[in-house]
């Protein structure tokens, strides 16, 4: 057995892209997806009848030419997750535009809607999750969303502020970005590229996976944004994991074999108190790495979209 085959045995396998035969190749349970794999896909020659259909739709619906872009746009996101749930038997992740990342009541409209075109499609809301920054507005709107059966994916997740406002909002799944912690040690001189450990990515998700798991919390968390096999493998047992096309193709291809590092606790312990709102930013204001990080990645993720609306209006 290759080092993937035995990972499943310990983790949900999740495939980090949009590309279908990559999905097709390496048989994930799940799929994620965010603006910057939507954008390489749609600029693609294979998925340019996306952009044709996406188009017409927001033509027929009519309406201001931003409003047609947008909908254009939410017409992409929603075909290609459908397209690559005809791949895998779990869930797509879909993501709202970052750009609502600091407004609860557009996050919570903006993600009904996508529900909304998932279901006139014939996809079950069961199948879909949409996918939020980790901002205290989009946990609360998570936490109102997931009262309609709406299951939400809080992404960009770097302190440990986030992660435990998310599990005491109950979240249905957190994705704490492993590489991009390691990136931030790494670029601020902290830590050197040829560091062999746990690196402070994997640490962080350690200690959130033995919080939430010794206070028996339910928020599923999925580790992201991997730059080695090393610190997948750090991770197995995690509850799911996802990766990249070309780490994915590593493991397949290395032999041998590998234990499951993180275990459920022999004890639980009580709840603590909810974090407050002024209790959540403070403590996530304490951490340098995360405060850069979550701005870095929301405004990342807005320049995509606006690139991908750019696309959109030239073909309005």
């Amino acid at each position: 057995m290759n080092q993937l085959d035995i990972l499943k045995q310990f983790s949900t396998i999740v495939a980090d892209t949009s590309d279908i035969e990559s999905i097709c190749e390496y048989q994930p349970q799940d799929a994620t997806t965010n603006p910057s794999l939507i954008l390489q896909a749609v600029n693609t020659d294979i998925n340019q009848k996306f952009i044709d259909q996406a188009v017409q739709y927001a033509k027929k619906k009519g309406g201001l030419l931003k409003d047609q872009i947008i909908n254009a746009s939410d017409k992409i996101l929603v075909d290609l997750g459908i397209e690559i749930l005809k791949h895998i038997p779990g869930y797509i992740s879909s993501e709202v535009d970052a750009r609502l990342s600091f407004n609860t009541e557009q996050c919570i409209l903006k993600a009904q809607k996508l529900i909304d075109l998932y279901e006139e499609s014939g996809i079950s809301r069961n199948r879909v999750l949409i996918k939020l920054a980790a901002t205290w507005e989009c946990i609360k709107a998570a936490e109102e969303l997931i009262k309609n059966n709406i299951f939400c994916n809080l992404t960009l997740l770097f302190s440990f502020a986030q992660a435990r406002a998310c599990a005491e909002s109950k979240v249905f799944l957190i994705s704490p970005f492993v590489g991009r912690i390691y990136d931030w040690y790494v670029a601020q001189n902290l830590l050197s590229k040829s560091f062999v450990g746990k690196d402070p990515g994997v640490i962080s998700v350690c200690k959130i996976y033995d919080y939430y798991k010794q206070h028996n919390y339910k928020t599923i968390i999925m580790a992201a944004s991997f730059r080695n096999i090393q610190q997948i493998l750090y991770l197995s047992g995690c509850d799911k994991l996802t990766i990249s096309p070309i780490l994915l193709k590593q493991l397949q291809s290395y032999p041998g074999k590998i234990e499951r590092q993180l275990k459920l606790p022999n004890i639980l312990l009580s709840s603590p108190n909810s974090l407050s709102e002024d209790e959540f930013r403070w403590e996530h204001n304490q951490d340098a790495m995360a405060v850069q990080k979550l701005s870095e990645g929301i405004r990342n993720f807005g320049k995509d979209q606006m690139d991908l609306e750019k696309i959109l209006s030239k073909r309005i």
